[in-house]
């Protein structure tokens, strides 16, 4: 299996692969090769900056001769005027690496500032933001790393990290008790000594098959209302841990959060925002 940082590269062969092709012929015919230059990442609109370390990486992966001085880093709260680091180099890299470094940068900061957001909204309680899969095909390792920026928490990455029994799962495998009863068989069979499981349940029925079975670490409440949350969290009781997903927006999580479940899973985090404005300028 890959790392992390090996996955990065692929992102970033393929991200230059489609942009650049067999060369960038609007720099090649007009920049000189030995010309130097120097440009600056300017930010335009207030946020939590995201994508430095990363942006690093992209100019030194096609020119490790770039000089990239930072001087803000990730999660650092920005406002329109800041400058987050200056490229010095061939003017012919720079202007090369410009949108693909923009493109991740904007879309990680904006992830990062839409989920401190939401961690904030949720300040004072013990609930923690949590992101999904929902997210752009290539692009989840940055996309969860920029959650993790913003301050919330990481789901499992992928369908290799964790358990994760949904609503098809449950009924394809006959029921609450065979699904969790055959997933902890898995993990004996297979080895897979830590491996967590986590539990769909759609009502209090399938709540109490859960309990009742054991052996989860955790059970999904998939699309409870607030006053279903907090009855759940009572029964419990604190035998496992619990997370509120489905339908859940800005304006009714802290409602979620005040019933006293241990996670908030939220798909917006990573399908449903708005890049953070920047732009990569000449300077002197």
């Amino acid at each position: 299996m890959k790392t992390k940082d090996e996955l990065i590269d692929d992102l970033l062969n393929l991200a230059f692969a489609e942009d650049i092709g067999d060369g960038d012929h609007t720099t090649l015919c007009c920049i000189p090769d030995d010309e130097y230059g120097k440009q600056h990442l300017l930010v335009k609109e207030e946020g939590i900056i995201a994508g430095v370390d990363i942006a690093v990486k992209v100019f030194h992966k096609f020119d490790p001769t770039l000089k990239v001085t930072v001087f803000i880093q990730d999660g650092t709260h920005v406002k329109p005027g800041d400058i987050a680091f200056v490229v010095e180099g061939k003017v012919r890299s720079l202007l090369q690496t410009e949108r693909l470094m923009l493109n991740i940068m904007q879309r990680m900061s904006g992830i990062a500032t839409m989920t401190n957001r939401y961690m904030q909204e949720l300040k004072g309680l013990k609930t923690k933001v949590l992101d999904t899969r929902k997210t752009t095909p290539g692009l989840r390792m940055l996309e969860k790393e920029a959650v993790r920026i913003g301050g919330g928490m990481n789901h499992r990455i992928g369908l290799f990290d964790m358990i994760l029994l949904k609503d098809n799962h449950v009924d394809f495998a006959g029921g609450i008790e065979k699904a969790i009863l055959k997933a902890n068989q898995y993990i004996k069979d297979n080895h897979k000594d830590g491996m967590k499981i986590e539990i769909e349940v759609r009502n209090f029925d399938e709540l109490e098959q859960a309990l009742s079975t054991g052996h989860v670490d955790r059970i999904m409440l998939d699309n409870f209302n607030t006053e279903d949350t907090k009855k759940a969290v009572e029964i419990v009781n604190g035998r496992c841990e619990l997370e509120s997903s489905g339908g859940i927006t800005f304006d009714t999580l802290r409602a979620y959060g005040e019933c006293g479940v241990d996670y908030i899973s939220v798909g917006a985090l990573t399908h449903s925002v708005k890049g953070l404005d920047m732009s990569f300028k000449a300077c002197e």
